[in-house]
């Protein structure tokens, strides 16, 4: 691999070969990358839910706690 590229000019190592690896499987990566940011996504939602849910019910518990003090 490396005698084909010895002989061939610098652009197309570094531009043309990237340039046809990304039209080739830029739908691969663009699908990669749309799964994983959804995810992160879908992981920052799932904990602030049950962070909110967790200040909800402690708020509550408090709350109720000190009427019963009365």
């Amino acid at each position: 691999m490396r005698e084909i590229f010895a002989g061939l000019p610098w652009w197309v190592k570094w531009i043309a070969v990237p340039v046809i690896a990304l039209v080739v499987f830029g739908g691969l990566i663009a699908s990669v990358v749309g799964f994983v940011i959804g995810l992160l996504f879908k992981v920052l939602v799932f904990v602030a839910l049950v962070g909110g849910l967790i200040y909800v019910v402690r708020k509550f518990m408090s709350s109720s706690s000190s009427r019963r003090d009365w």
